[in-house]
């Protein structure tokens, strides 16, 4: 096959002819090498190209067939860390909730991604305060103790946003934290960020939301953490509305930001996308937002909508309605040349406004 001819043409091969009282051999044709790298299974945690089920952006499919692709004997193309962004639909009950994310993990890892991502409350929501705080359990507990199993059985990281913790305090405080777990593959946990900025909100008519009654606080943002994927801050929910924190885990080196969430529908209709949007522009980094979706319990129901901005703004993938995935390429060179485009981040004046900066987090050049 000549060096101009489409890498996903089947060429016939020429064979000799054949000796006397032997059968001519079958002619044989080349598979196309987009169909074959279709079929051949992937090993855990070999990144794919992105699916989504809603908008993929700039990103190709798994089996597109470009004009521009280079003949058959060619290397393929490089491939990008996927990550998975789950949506959920979480109830009182634990058991059920463990189940449904058990297998959007396991989906997620048989499709290559080496990252899955879960939403605030992913463990439970609660129907009122009482059994919100009856069904809370510590890191050290059976829950966090299955999950770190799952995420040792399928060698990937999890991204637990929002974990009902109690803390070392509860004795004394009967009050819990609201807490995003980061696992790696062998089952650890590698970061705890514990909510900063607690929802106290009332919507007349609409919503009332009073997280302080029943939550403490976190005290500290937590460092980048890095992964397969990037460079990881940890955020969760109703922390999307202060950029301060996005401003100042980027000054540290993050690289991708995280909010799991559980936003109502009067507010994520009016304010989701926008604000994930805005974090992913101002700090030049991708944004990763599992949540939650459709009715939690007979006085909960929740926006849902997950989805990936890119660090240009653009929203690369989005989950519809329902429990689900999407998945996004995460692409690093992509990130830096935007950075290195437009440098916002060398051209703020710290003279005239001071700088955004968490307490104990060193800034990354």
């Amino acid at each position: 096959m000549g060096p101009s001819r489409h890498r996903d043409q089947a060429a016939a091969v020429t064979l000799p002819p054949p000796h006397p009282g032997v059968p001519p051999a079958p002619r044989l044709r080349a598979v196309p090498w987009t169909l074959l790298r279709c079929l051949l299974p992937a090993p855990p945690c070999t990144p794919r190209w992105p699916h989504s089920s809603g908008t993929l952006g700039r990103y190709p499919t798994l089996c597109h067939s470009s004009p521009h692709l280079p003949h058959a004997m060619a290397d393929p193309p490089t491939l990008k860390p996927l990550v998975a962004v789950g949506q959920v639909t979480s109830t009182p009950d634990k058991e059920l909730n463990f189940a449904i994310c058990a297998g959007l993990v396991r989906e997620a890892t048989h499709r290559g991604a080496c990252l899955v991502f879960l939403p605030e409350g992913f463990d439970y929501i609660g129907s009122n305060t009482a059994q919100t705080l009856s069904l809370a359990e510590g890191l050290d507990g059976d829950l966090m103790g299955r999950y770190a199993e799952l995420a040792k059985e399928y060698g990937v990281w999890l991204s637990l946003g929002g974990f009902h913790e109690r803390g070392q305090d509860w004795p004394t405080t009967q009050r819990i934290y609201n807490c995003h777990v980061l696992l790696d593959p062998a089952g650890n946990i590698v970061a705890a960020y514990r909510k900063t900025h607690l929802c106290d909100v009332e919507l007349e008519g609409r919503v009332t939301m009073k997280e302080s009654s029943f939550t403490n606080p976190g005290t500290e943002i937590v460092a980048p953490i890095s992964t397969p994927a990037g460079k990881l801050g940890l955020s969760i929910c109703y922390d999307l509305r202060f950029p301060e924190i996005s401003l100042a885990l980027r000054r540290a080196g993050a690289e991708i930001l995280t909010y799991p969430s559980a936003f109502t529908v009067p507010t994520g209709s009016a304010h989701w996308e926008v604000l994930l949007r805005a974090r992913a522009i101002e700090s030049q980094c991708y944004v990763v937002a599992a949540a939650q979706t459709g009715k939690n319990h007979e006085h909960r129901t929740s926006y849902g909508h997950a989805l990936v901005v890119d660090p240009w703004g653009a929203v690369v993938a989005q989950c519809h309605e329902g429990t689900g995935l999407c998945y996004a390429e995460i692409d690093l060179n992509y990130l830096h040349r935007i950075r290195q485009e437009i440098p916002v981040h060398s051209h703020r004046r710290p003279d005239l406004y001071g700088t955004v900066a968490a307490t104990g987090l060193a800034p990354v050049p």
